[in-house]
């Protein structure tokens, strides 16, 4: 079907019509990026499914961006509908945390803890949405989302929903089943998620959680940043590996290897897309020339993917 067709039927169901043209650098953790051809505000899972659906049904292409983190938007922007997941709510159910996965994961922490449900203190200092830690098993200061998840509700690349026990994830570090589907192009989502957590001393959950926090402030930067750039190697630490290999303050255009955190590229206010790329390649290159070692990014870029050659260097292909 045309787009004009796609937008008729869209307008018939919605009542109105998606944005044009929007950008999306305000969108993300970075601020960097092109614009939309469509964007429509998804506030509850079942417009999200919807709108997704219609998107299959009419052979539109469609991208979901949640809290902007750990994700890159290309300069030329991305064409299609993209949905922008504002499904929020979550509520408790004696130990059992439910979800939806717009909702920020620090603010699903605080409210655990304010209950005195400890498993996700850690997640505090997380940024994103439920969603992005379901599927890239977001973690920090030894916790992580494999080991607090009992399950997740999904919706398949064909527009059907499936909910998942934590096992079929075949969660690994800062990966899972749906994080390497989606790198091969594979769209599926997550929609809702169900945490387990265990009654303990509110006051102690807090106190851990403001030390979290606090060492976060301390160690990571301020100015705004994509989030952790490559996985930590078996053994090692990225961040050591390229403080070593010299890559503290390196800069391409706008985009610079973070001064206080060698692990994080930070935008100095007119960084593009490309400078980011370009920043990750070197970064790569410099560890993989003095250490051996090939580092892989933990983060996904929206239409392209990020995949390996055989030197250990970033490639950009289609895909999500």
């Amino acid at each position: 079907m045309s787009l004009a067709g796609f937008l008729k039927v869209w307008a018939s169901e919605f009542g109105f019509l998606p944005e044009r043209g929007v950008p999306l650098a305000p969108y993300t953790s970075i601020g960097v990026g092109g614009p939309a051809e469509m964007v429509f505000k998804a506030e509850d899972v079942d417009s999200l499914v919807k709108a997704i659906r219609l998107a299959l049904e009419h052979g539109i292409p469609y991208t979901l961006l949640g809290g902007g983190s750990n994700v890159l938007v290309p300069d030329e922007g991305i064409r299609g509908l993209v949905i922008l997941n504002r499904c929020k709510g979550w509520h408790m159910n004696g130990g059992d945390i439910y979800a939806e996965a717009g909702m920020p994961f620090a603010g699903l922490a605080r409210g655990a803890i304010q209950a005195g449900l400890a498993g996700l203190e850690w997640g505090v200092s997380i940024p994103g949405t439920v969603g992005g830690a379901v599927v890239g098993n977001a973690g920090a200061y030894g916790g992580d989302t494999a080991s607090v998840l009992k399950s997740a509700d999904l919706l398949t690349p064909d527009g059907h929903r499936e909910t998942w026990p934590v096992a079929k994830l075949e969660y690994g570090y800062r990966t899972s089943r749906i994080k390497e589907a989606l790198a091969r192009g594979d769209r599926w989502v997550v929609l809702t998620a169900t945490f387990h957590g265990k009654q303990s001393n509110r006051d102690e959950l807090c106190r851990l959680a403001d030390g979290y926090l606090n060492h976060r402030r301390e160690t990571q930067p301020k100015e705004p940043s994509i989030g952790s750039t490559f996985r930590n190697p078996p053994g090692d630490y990225a961040g050591r590996l390229l403080d070593a290999a010299g890559m503290k303050g390196y800069r391409i255009g706008g985009a610079q290897v973070s001064t206080r955190h060698a692990n994080f590229i930070v935008n100095l206010g007119d960084a593009t897309a490309s400078d980011v790329l370009a920043l990750m390649e070197e970064m790569q290159h410099r560890v993989q020339e003095m250490f051996g070692v090939a580092l892989e990014p933990e983060i996904l870029v929206l239409n392209q993917r990020i995949s390996e050659s055989a030197d250990g260097q970033i490639k950009s292909g289609v895909g999500r």
